[in-house]
């Protein structure tokens, strides 16, 4: 039997309620009673409006907005609808200096919940705050027997199909649809992952954004692509600048985007890009931020705020291919980078001989674990620069930190809340925010945001 929930709404009930805020996922939230929270799509705080019920769960529910009753003055015309519905941009609907306001306060609510005392600086923004992706890995679906791209309903899988994504680099847009449209002509199947059958799984484009060199990865359900000759010649006859074309196979039964294995169907198996006048090698399973523009805003910030001197020794955890390593090795001593990515480290490795740099190592390793051994080694970093995963560090990778005991931490996070809980630990051992933390905003009409803050050692 299931259990009856108490709660002060029940599904399909239509309500009337002022929206007071937006979670960090960009919904509204109404509260009903004193603290039952309704997260409600494309509404905004200082709105008044209808709302269906679409789901209540034990403390919270989830409501479609029916009408704007008092519209907020920080509304916009969205764009189109679909971008909210498939989470490409939710926040379309609120004006860009909202939503950098917005990411400012929600990285400065994170610190406060847990009385940690910091400054957070106004957010840096673009100029442009769209088209700006470098990437894009789209999800690929059969509809009504025809091959479909789009992207994903929020909290589902279905399939919206879209041509036009908005925060994408229009080449990369363009790229799609001339893939697609190949893959219809030879009529092969999309996978399907409730049956397990099906071939193609989705479409990776990489662009280069100083290079504009392209690379187009064809992820499959299997070890071979019928047609793959014919389907090569067509996809290069259309897009004849197209610098990379691969097959990447993913058998595997998860929700993983791509597997271990890539084959080169034409081209070369790498493109070529540059941050910050670094020259850089991408394949295609490296990690490269995915908006150029203000990715170098954000490195140079962390350079900047690392206070580097060129007696220092750093190390880059979670270094990827190199992107920060190589860029802080001109003005450093010896930098240390390490990633859990073979292929990223292969890639760190060939980007420092491209750039002439030899006074940067890279290694494959979890970065926990090789922090303790660089510990063991007798290694003492003077700069510890971290840009880790959503899920923000291991915290026997922070015992090892305040081990080393390093002047100064650089932490470049894009989560605010394994930022605080992380910057938690980091004071307890004996370090301090002494400056302010300063958000980017990497990526528009989204709630994400990435940040920089620096942690001083306070005993010397």
């Amino acid at each position: 039997m299931s259990k009856k929930i108490d709660a002060p709404v029940t599904k399909n009930e239509e309500l009337t309620v002022s929206v007071t805020d937006l979670t960090y996922e960009g919904m509204g939230v109404a509260k009903v009673g004193e603290h039952f929270p309704i997260f409600i799509e494309d509404a905004l705080p200082g709105e008044e409006v209808k709302i269906k019920v679409l789901k209540v769960k034990r403390n919270f529910a989830f409501a479609k907005l029916e009408k704007i009753l008092k519209k907020s003055p920080d509304r916009v015309k969205a764009v189109d609808k679909r971008y909210t519905q498939a989470g490409i941009a939710p926040l379309q609907h609120l004006s860009y200096d909202k939503q950098l306001e917005f990411k400012q306060h929600q990285i400065a609510e994170m610190f406060k919940k847990d009385h940690i005392d910091v400054e957070v600086n106004p957010t840096i923004g673009m100029e442009k705050p769209m088209q700006y992706r470098n990437k894009a890995q789209i999800p690929v679906r059969m509809i009504n027997n025809r091959l479909e791209t789009g992207f994903y309903r929020r909290h589902s899988h279905d399939l919206i199909p879209i041509e036009d994504f908005y925060i994408q680099n229009p080449e990369i847009d363009k790229a799609i649809v001339v893939v697609r449209d190949v893959l219809r002509k030879y009529n092969i199947a999309a996978y399907n992952e409730v049956t397990h059958e099906g071939l193609i799984r989705n479409i990776m484009v990489r662009y280069g954004f100083y290079s504009h060199e392209m690379m187009i990865v064809i992820v499959v359900n299997g070890r071979d692509l019928p047609h793959a000759q014919e389907i090569t010649h067509d996809i290069m006859e259309k897009i004849p600048n197209l610098d990379s074309l691969m097959m990447n196979i993913n058998t595997g039964k998860g929700n993983k985007l791509m597997g271990d294995k890539n084959f080169m169907l034409e081209g070369k198996n790498y493109i070529m890009d540059q941050l910050m006048g670094t020259k850089f090698m991408i394949s295609p399973l490296s990690f490269y931020q995915v908006n150029p523009f203000q990715t170098e805003k954000l490195y140079k910030l962390a350079i900047e705020k690392a206070k580097l001197t060129k007696d220092d020794i750093v190390i880059d955890a979670y270094c990827g291919i190199g992107t920060i390593s190589l860029a802080m090795a001109p003005n450093v001593k010896h930098v240390y980078g390490v990633d859990v990515v073979k292929e990223a480290i292969e890639d760190a490795r060939t980007n420092a001989k491209l750039n002439h740099i030899d006074n940067a190592t890279f290694v494959v390793g979890k970065a926990e674990k090789q922090m303790k051994q660089w510990a063991e080694d007798g290694i003492k970093p003077d700069v510890i620069v971290v840009d880790p995963p959503r899920k923000g560090m291991d915290e026997s990778f922070i015992e090892t930190v305040l081990k080393m005991k390093p002047e100064r931490l650089v932490y470049v996070s894009c989560n605010p809340a394994t930022l605080v809980r992380d910057a938690k630990l980091l004071e307890e051992g004996g370090y301090k925010i002494n400056q302010p933390v300063q958000p980017v905003d990497q990526f528009p009409q989204t709630p994400h945001v990435e940040s920089v803050t620096v942690l001083e050692r306070t005993e010397k």
